[in-house]
């Protein structure tokens, strides 16, 4: 069903609006923007009804970091992977994404980049891409998760500027705060539009500080590859994790799988950073919407080997994680069922909230008029009924 072009009324359900939810509400949608939010049925002629089944209607979920799904990976560079991963996370609820790449050379990193910059333009049937997440290669070997060690290395003016130079498409850049040249990197970066964010790091308070007042004011996946209290010479130091915390205005993102933080660390981050400072992010790899097994975390033919079990992707010895397998939906049922949170905080950090941080909340992040139509609807348990991307349905459950 291509509603794009036409008129469309959602009717019979609970709509989630920046002030709380309405019940019963309607979202009437005109050209892929929402026209009008109401609490009372508007007569439109010719318009095509879709009917919510008294669930949910809510803003389409953002995913500003996600490496791949359903087999594929941004990183392996094909117009396919690009457009296949983007039509499995419609189908949990996601409406815009971040493609994110891993460490590898700059080589690698362009080519994604051009195949980002060639599959944009045919992404009709899934998730949006909003602009490109490069993770990496500026980390601390020490902090490198299931990074790959041989493309590690300390910031290079050289090699940023002229990948930077190769492409528009760059929004964000992750890198350790700490590193040799990694505070003109983030100035660099900042002029060029570009948000750093701070990853993979052994920093320290004063160092995250630092960072932080020169462009780096998110913490990627908080407490996954990033130092907390550490101790030198029998002083102790506070480290990026609690630099994260007592930096109010630093915005943070977490893997809400239930896997990577437990139950009380949800709490925790949801109880000092609060819903309007926290995104929730699947950092999915390609094993996201697959059954458990052997996987790979990168590029395919030469990414690192993974195993998919217990709901998350380890490393071949078991010892770490090597990122995520979750979907968006999960991430918010996660935050309700474990940390307590409410509906409409979990959805605020799952839409608008990731929306800021990335400075597209002027068409994305709520159900408003004059945004795009973004929407997700599903039901009590999250359970993903329709996904629709500016006006058009790119996901609809099998009727059972």
């Amino acid at each position: 069903m291509d509603t794009k072009q036409s008129l469309i009324k959602i009717v019979n359900g609970h709509v989630i609006t920046p002030d709380g939810i309405t019940r019963n509400g309607f979202v009437l949608v005109r050209e892929g923007i929402i026209i009008s939010v109401s609490d009372h049925e508007l007569e439109m002629e010719g318009a095509v009804i879709l009917d919510a089944g008294g669930k949910y209607i809510s803003p389409g979920f953002i995913d500003i970091h996600v490496h791949g799904g359903g087999g594929y990976d941004f990183m392996d560079n094909t117009v396919e992977a690009f457009l296949e991963i983007a039509k499995i996370h419609a189908r949990y609820g996601t409406t815009a994404l971040f493609p994110t790449t891993l460490t590898g050379s700059a080589e690698d990193i362009i080519k994604t980049l051009r195949t980002y910059d060639e599959a944009c333009p045919l992404n009709e049937s899934g998730s949006e891409f909003m602009g490109v997440h490069l993770e990496g290669p500026y980390f601390s070997m020490n902090q490198r998760g299931a990074q790959d060690p041989q493309w590690i290395r300390d910031p290079d003016p050289v090699e940023y500027e002229y990948i930077i130079s190769q492409s528009d498409s760059i929004k964000r850049w992750s890198a350790a705060p700490e590193l040799k040249g990694a505070i003109p990197f983030a100035r660099y970066l900042t002029s060029k539009g570009i948000l750093p964010s701070l990853a993979h790091t052994d920093a320290i308070y004063e160092e995250v500080l630092e960072g932080f007042e020169n462009g780096y004011t998110l913490a990627t996946h908080l407490y996954s590859a990033m130092s907390g209290v550490t101790r030198r010479n029998a002083y102790r130091f506070a480290g990026a994790v609690e630099s994260a915390f007592i930096i109010d205005d630093m915005d943070v993102e977490i893997i809400a799988d239930g896997i990577h933080l437990p139950a009380p660390l949800l709490k925790l981050i949801f109880k000092i950073k609060g819903p309007g400072k926290i995104a929730l992010i699947t950092d999915a790899m390609r094993g996201a919407g697959m059954p458990p097994g052997e996987s790979v975390i990168g590029n395919l033919q030469t990414g690192l080997k993974v195993i998919i079990e217990d709901g998350v992707s380890k490393m071949p010895d078991r010892k770490s994680f090597a990122g995520s397998v979750a979907t968006t939906d999960r991430l918010v049922r996660t935050m309700i069922q474990m940390a307590g949170v409410s509906l409409t905080d979990a959805i605020r950090m799952m839409t608008m909230t990731p929306a800021v941080i990335m400075k597209i909340a002027d068409r994305k992040g709520s159900l408003t008029k004059g945004k795009d139509a973004d929407i997700v609807i599903f039901d009590e348990y999250i359970n993903i009924h329709a996904t629709m991307v500016k006006g058009k349905i790119v996901y609809r459950a099998p009727v059972r």
